[in-house]
């Protein structure tokens, strides 16, 4: 549905796009997730049509973004960072002006209006001016409008950004609902919004991809940082030679308190060794009280890529 080959974009001597490659397929949920002033929007400005790349090709349902952008925005919805809607409009005011604006007939403008208003909970406000809304229905009406000519990608940049932690809820129920009917790429710098809607990711920093794929994929990388908490009642030198003697267990880090050995064990990527530690300690005729394993975040997983792009490019 989308294909990005080579993409770069520099305004001046600043590169904010450098050789950006990434495909997403019909139906994909996908997070675009970077730290602020990462290439992030720049990248869906040039996707949806708003800047040209500086070099590079883009792709939207076949349609390439310079030379055909016309036909690109027929199926692009966008809902901007910086959401522009006109407040003195009502909320059906302003959308029948913008299927206007994209050529709908009038049969077609009140169809798509009752369609929207439905999927984005807009009924009770749809004859309110837009400048006596909450952000969070401003958001909703963006949403709408973006919706209005059921287009097959959704582009949607920080579309939380600025809400109240119930409007962020909904907003994501919202977006967890379009995805069954539309192609969407969600951009935003919080991860726990992404982890909750979206089924791929794309990390960038400093204008490159830093890592990318599926919610399990990422997860699994971060997997091998994990690591195993124990907590062993028993003579602290024979639980911690006891335990390091298990194949696979990498390193062992004993803190003794209140007769109880707390251990910090790493291991092997991909090797979980709890069993054998309860099967040790039931062996031994040691007490166990905490066998657990401590994963990495993915808010750690991001910390680290971001943090090596910054390093790469100080070094540069």
């Amino acid at each position: 549905m989308i294909t990005v080959k080579q993409l770069t974009k520099t305004y001046g001597a600043h590169k904010a796009v450098d050789n950006v490659s990434f495909s997403v397929q019909k139906g994909d949920i996908v997070g675009f997730l970077g730290p602020n002033g990462a290439g992030k929007s720049t990248t869906l400005r040039v996707l949806t049509c708003y800047h040209p790349a500086t070099s590079g090709t883009a792709t939207v349902a076949g349609y390439d973004v310079l030379t055909q952008s016309m036909e690109v925005r027929r199926r692009i919805g966008y809902l901007p960072e910086s959401n522009p809607l006109y407040p003195e409009m009502r909320v059906r005011e302003y959308l029948d002006f913008r299927g206007k604006l994209r050529g709908m007939s009038r049969g077609d403008r009140a169809a798509a209006i009752s369609r929207v208003t439905e999927a984005c909970w807009l009924g009770e406000f749809i004859q309110r001016p837009i400048g006596q809304l909450s952000k969070g229905m401003k958001q909703r009406v963006g949403l709408a409008d973006a919706l209005l000519h059921d287009p097959q990608v959704l582009i949607l940049d920080e579309p939380t950004i600025g809400l109240d932690p119930n409007q962020i809820r909904k907003t994501r129920q919202l977006i967890g609902d379009l995805a069954k009917r539309h192609t969407i790429i969600l951009s935003s710098h919080i991860l726990p919004e992404v982890e909750a809607i979206c089924e791929r990711l794309i990390i960038i920093a400093g204008g490159k991809i830093r890592a990318s794929g599926s919610i399990g994929e990422v997860r699994n990388r971060i997997v091998g940082a994990s690591r195993l908490i124990a907590e062993i009642r028993g003579p602290v030198q024979q639980v911690q030679d006891g335990v390091r003697k298990i194949a696979g267990v990498k390193s062992v880090d004993v803190h003794a308190a209140d007769g109880w050995n707390r251990l910090h064990i790493g291991s092997d990527e991909g090797r979980d060794v709890r069993e054998e530690i309860a099967a040790l300690a039931a062996r031994s005729n040691w007490g166990l009280r905490e066998l657990r394993l401590e994963v990495g975040s993915l808010e750690e997983f991001f910390t680290q890529i971001t943090a090596k792009a910054a390093g790469a490019e100080a070094a540069e």
